[in-house]
């Protein structure tokens, strides 16, 4: 094999990126060095970050340069080997990029164990998102039974589990996501206490009635008019986890949300603790996120949703749905036959 397919960055979006951003092509594909492996990939991810990526602005990563393979997490078979401890058929998960072939280091890529779980789930529910969901509840907001948590993006790959986890605890879990269907999901099968309907336009007031208590934890993935709508119910000492902001991602809304003065005095009074983290920096915890999470996921005792778009070439399209909220779930992309 000396070719494979990948999705490059053929230019910088203007707002909201369109698909002339984005380019199909064949390139070479490079033979595997010492201390390297050649991955088939399976299961691509597409994730709200990467529209960050796609700006050439200073940020805690790398921009994807114009020309450059869109970055992101990948899980594929390992057809060539040169590790000892990764053999020919291994199944690994690593940033293979958007593409259906990847040449990585083995220090670059972590074993998946197939009898689990399906190893897609090592790009959701066991993966970056669950990661990212089982820090920000349980390291930054560091949530206690008794207490009320609101999860924006509440059925999303991150937020499912975040309220799946908080309602472990015994915590008091109000979700908001966007249309019936998902918030009936969040109830249903989340055990999301109660879901509210982002795109009401008086989800301040319906926030307001379902927290008379205040809210004392909130998980911020979106921005926007909910983290508005939160800001409000906020109690004294209460903390935000701040993991995303996809509502402003493109510039929409920006010039209508809130005066900084407005949420700065929220803060100030309210006496809050507003954090942002980036999974990066917690790469210790995610022993321990896996020992906790995974015997549930094989138990069948969490929940998990995937929105899978066919094909490599369909994965710009799939990204541009998931900026506006049209996925169900995780978001990934089926790139190759699944053993």
């Amino acid at each position: 094999m000396t070719q494979y397919q990948r999705i490059a960055l053929a230019s910088r979006p203007k707002g909201a990126p369109t698909p002339e951003n984005f380019r199909y092509e064949t390139a070479d594909l490079p033979a595997p060095g010492a201390g390297e492996v050649l991955i088939r990939t399976i299961w691509m991810s597409l994730d709200p970050y990467m529209r960050g990526r796609m700006d050439d602005a200073k940020s805690y990563a790398e921009p994807v340069p114009i020309g450059g393979t869109m970055e992101g997490g990948g899980v594929g078979e390992v057809i060539a080997s040169n590790v000892d401890s990764i053999a020919v058929g291994d199944i690994v998960v690593g940033r293979t990029g958007w593409a259906s072939h990847a040449v990585m280091k083995g220090s670059e890529v972590m074993k998946v164990d197939p009898t689990i779980a399906p190893i897609s789930t090592a790009l959701g529910v066991l993966g970056m998102p669950g990661h990212t969901a089982f820090v920000g509840l349980n390291d930054i907001l560091q949530g206690k039974a008794g207490e009320v948590i609101v999860v924006s993006a509440a059925t999303g790959a991150v937020g499912s589990l975040v309220g799946q986890l908080a309602k472990r605890k015994g915590m008091r879990v109000i979700g908001v996501a966007g249309g019936a269907e998902k918030c009936a999901y969040a109830v249903d099968h989340l055990g999301y206490d109660i879901c509210l309907d982002h795109r009401d336009p008086d989800l301040a007031d319906a926030l307001k009635a379902a927290t008379p208590d205040g809210v004392d934890c909130y998980y911020e993935n979106v921005g926007g008019k909910t983290l508005e709508a939160v800001l409000t119910r906020m109690n004294t000492h209460g903390r935000i986890a701040v993991c995303g902001m996809i509502a402003w991602y493109s510039g929409k809304g920006v010039e209508d949300a809130m005066r900084l003065p407005a949420a700065w005095r929220a803060i100030l009074t309210r006496r809050l603790r507003v954090q942002g983290f980036i999974i990066f920096d917690h790469y210790d915890r995610l022993p321990a996120f896996l020992a906790e999470v995974a015997p549930l996921v094989n138990a069948g005792d969490i929940h998990y949703r995937e929105s899978i778009a066919e094909g490599l070439e369909n994965a710009p399209a799939a990204f541009l749905e998931l900026l506006s909220g049209g996925n169900f779930g995780k978001q990934l992309v089926r790139v190759g036959d699944d053993p």
